[in-house]
């Protein structure tokens, strides 16, 4: 008997998505509310511009609305923490991905008061009609001098590794020091992840070297695409280094496809 063959094609999606790099716009100040005002003000017009370029999907970095406060101890930027979805910001983001179709990957300080009351570095994530899918935890708490007191402010996440189910494609979201470890990534992988971001807060030093080399490792073991994004500039008064931006894109080959400046705000498409 003959042996029959079938080939079956599958075609691609192309999927446009977009990484948002910014400075914090008030540097060295100590209104709180002023700040988180100013950023949510700057990433709203930083958002219109990634919908405008066609991005169907868009990232914004590391606790997007403030400057990396985790620098020092005091419990005043507690009061920047927000339930979620409930709170504002995620209220405004969620008309914001209807306004536009658009996925949002939106990294906040999130505060949750039941049943226990505890801080996260948290990502909500909200699809293109403005629903609230869900939120990714950071797991990995860096607590080192000098400047990055992170066990001061958050709980390590405990909602596991979620995939995400958009009508663009599947995510799943790291966030910035969970990069260093590859159990997570690998979660990821196995729960279905076909693109991960990992929002970031990160400055110049041995962390510069590895960000070009781990998260294509991470691509490259678990066959998805990663968006990686970092703020810029340095942020008074603690002045504890540049934060090199550097945004990039790479592909399940590990090859970086596109990557923003050191310098400036950028949306990179």
């Amino acid at each position: 008997m003959p042996r029959l063959y079938a080939t079956i094609c599958i075609m691609p999606r192309i999927t446009r998505a977009a990484l948002i790099q910014a400075t914090n716009p008030i540097n060295d100040s100590r209104d709180l509310a002023k700040i988180k005002q100013a950023m949510i003000d700057k990433h709203v017009a930083l958002i219109a511009k990634a919908a405008a370029g066609g991005a169907q999907i868009c990232c914004l970095q590391e606790i997007f609305y403030g400057p990396y406060f985790c620098a020092e101890q005091d419990t005043k930027w507690y009061q920047t923490a927000e339930p979620i979805p409930d709170g504002p910001t995620t209220k405004l983001m969620m008309d914001l991905a209807k306004k536009h179709k658009m996925v949002l990957i939106i990294p906040m300080y999130e505060v949750e008061t039941s049943p226990a009351h505890l801080y996260f570095n948290t990502a909500a994530v909200i699809d293109e009609n403005g629903n609230f899918l869900g939120k990714y935890r950071k797991h990995h708490i860096p607590h080192c001098h000098p400047g990055f007191w992170e066990k001061f402010y958050f709980a390590p996440g405990n909602v596991g590794y979620p995939v995400f189910n958009t009508r663009f494609g599947r995510i799943g979201v790291y966030i910035c020091y969970d990069r260093h470890f590859p159990e997570g990534a690998r979660e990821l992988g196995l729960n279905g992840a076909e693109i991960v971001f990992n929002p970031s807060a990160t400055v110049a030093g041995l962390s510069e070297h590895l960000w070009t080399l781990e998260q294509p490792a991470h691509a490259v073991a678990n066959q998805y695409f990663i968006g990686a994004i970092n703020r810029v500039g340095t942020e008074a008064p603690w002045n504890i280094g540049e934060f090199y931006g550097s945004s990039y894109f790479c592909d399940p080959r590990g090859q970086i496809i596109a990557q923003a400046s050191r310098d400036k705000d950028e949306v990179l498409i």
